[in-house]
C-alpha cells in the first residue's frame, strides 16, 4: 500500500510540473509580404519544399479584408479584423483627432494610439516569455509596454542577410535571454510585383531570393543545433494581381456633371459628395466592376463596417480595376493588392515546421487572424479577449 501510495505520489507531482512548464521552443513567424499563394508553383522554392516535406503547408492563407500590407500584418498579430485593431488602410484619416495614419510616416507609425488591440508580443511577455521582431508592422510602436524585448527599426533596403544573421544571433542567446518569439519580414515579392506584374522575371528573382533565405535560415539553425527547437511559420499577408492599363476607372469619366473627392486610389476609395446616395449610385450602376456602399451596408464577410474612421461611402474595385480621378496617377500599373479578400489571388502563402507542427501535413485554406490564437496554444497562453480568430480553425495542425 505505501508503495503504490508513493508511486501515485510521484507520479502526480511529475504531472503537475508538466503541466506547468512553458514551452521551451522557439517561434519565428517569418513573413514574406505580396508572396501570392501559388508562388511556390513555379519550380523556384527547394527551400520552401523541403520546409513542406517537413511540416505543415495550407492551399494558401486567406488576408482580411482590405488585402492591404499594414492591416493585415496586424490581424496577424493581433487575431483580429481592422475594423476592431484599428488599421482599416495603409493611409486613413483619423475623423475624431484629424490626424493622417499612412505607412510612410515614421514618426505617426509609432504612436501608441492608432493601435487599439494586444500585439501576440504583448500577450507573450505578460506571460514571462521575450520576444524579438526584426522587423514588422506595430513593433516600432513607442510605448515601452507595448514594444518586444528586442526590435529592429525598419530599414528598407537593410541586406537581407544580416537579417538572418541578426535572427541566427538572437536563437544563440543563453536560454534565459534568448526569444521565445521572432518576428521577420522581408518586401521583395511585394515590391517587384508592384513594379513589374506578377508574371515578370523580376518577381521570380525575389521569390528565389526569399526561398535562399529560408535555406540561410535552417542551415544557421542546424548548425546552432537547435533544429529540434525551433519553429519556422512562413506567411505572406497578400496576394498580388496585375492592373492592366486598361483596367483603369477615372471616376471623372463616370460622374461628369457632380463634384466629388476620392479619399484614395486603387481597389478600395471613400468618395465625397453632396449627391444624394440614391441618386450617386445610380450613377455608377453602370459601371460593371466597381460597388458602392454605404459603410453600413458593406457586405457583412468584410467586416468593414464597425470603425469610425472607415469613410461613409466605399467604392469597391473589382480584383485587376483600378479607381482614381483626374490626374492622380494610380499607385501601380505593374501589380496591386487591396481588393476583395475571397478573390484567391489576394491570398498567400503558409507553411510551418517544427517539433510543434504535424509532419508533411496538407490542409486547405486557413484564415490569417487564427494564427494568433494558434500562437498562444503554442506558448500554452490565454489569448486577449474579444479577439476575432477562433483557435478550433487551426489547432489540428499542431502534434499537440
Amino acid at each position: 500500500m505505501i508503495r503504490k501510495l508513493n508511486f501515485f505520489t510521484i507520479f502526480l507531482f511529475a504531472a503537475i510540473l508538466f503541466a506547468g512548464e512553458k514551452n521551451k521552443n522557439t517561434t519565428i513567424l517569418i513573413s514574406f509580404d505580396g508572396f501570392r499563394w501559388d508562388y511556390p508553383y513555379r519550380g523556384l522554392t527547394p527551400n520552401l519544399d523541403a520546409v513542406s516535406a517537413e511540416g505543415v503547408t495550407a492551399l494558401s492563407l486567406k488576408p482580411v479584408f482590405p488585402s492591404k500590407t499594414f492591416p493585415n500584418h496586424i490581424a496577424i498579430i493581433t487575431g483580429c479584423y481592422p475594423q476592431k485593431h484599428g488599421i482599416i488602410a495603409n493611409s486613413f484619416l483619423d475623423k475624431e483627432t484629424g490626424r493622417r495614419y499612412r505607412i510612410g510616416d515614421t514618426a505617426e507609425v509609432r504612436k501608441s494610439y492608432w493601435y487599439k488591440r494586444e500585439f501576440f508580443w504583448e500577450t507573450a511577455m505578460k506571460n514571462d516569455i521575450i520576444c524579438a521582431s526584426y522587423f514588422w508592422p506595430g513593433s516600432e510602436i513607442n510605448d515601452a509596454q507595448r514594444y518586444p524585448d528586442y526590435r529592429e527599426y525598419y530599414e528598407h533596403n537593410r541586406d537581407y542577410k544580416i537579417r538572418i544573421e541578426g535572427v541566427l544571433e538572437w536563437i544563440a542567446l543563453p536560454e534565459n535571454k534568448r526569444p521565445g518569439f521572432i518576428t521577420l519580414y522581408f518586401d521583395a515579392t511585394d515590391t517587384y510585383g508592384h513594379a513589374f506584374g506578377t508574371n515578370s522575371t523580376q518577381v521570380d528573382s525575389a521569390i528565389g531570393v526569399l526561398d535562399s533565405m529560408i535555406g540561410l535560415l535552417r542551415d544557421g539553425i542546424m548548425k546552432l543545433g537547435m533544429k529540434d527547437s525551433v519553429n519556422l511559420i512562413i506567411v505572406s499577408d497578400h496576394g498580388m494581381i496585375n492592373t492592366p492599363q486598361d483596367m483603369i476607372i477615372n471616376m471623372d469619366t463616370v460622374l461628369t456633371d457632380v463634384s466629388f473627392r476620392l479619399t484614395d486610389t486603387g481597389p478600395l476609395s471613400g468618395i465625397k459628395t453632396e449627391l444624394d446616395y440614391k441618386v450617386l449610385r445610380e450613377k455608377i450602376s453602370h459601371i460593371n466592376h466597381v460597388s458602392v456602399y454605404k459603410k453600413n451596408e458593406m457586405p457583412k464577410y468584410f467586416y468593414y463596417s464597425e470603425n469610425e474612421d472607415i469613410d461613409d461611402i466605399l467604392l469597391v474595385a473589382d480584383p485587376g480595376y483600378t479607381i482614381t480621378s483626374g490626374e492622380r496617377r494610380p499607385y501601380s500599373s505593374g501589380g496591386n493588392h487591396g481588393y476583395d479578400n475571397n478573390a484567391i489571388e489576394m491570398h498567400g502563402i503558409f507553411f510551418a515546421a517544427g517539433p510543434d507542427f504535424k509532419i508533411n501535413y496538407r490542409t486547405g485554406t486557413l484564415k490569417n487572424i487564427d494564427i494568433y490564437p494558434m500562437l498562444c496554444r503554442l506558448f500554452d497562453i490565454e489569448p486577449a479577449d474579444g479577439i476575432d480568430g477562433t483557435l478550433e480553425n487551426i489547432e489540428y495542425i499542431l502534434r499537440k
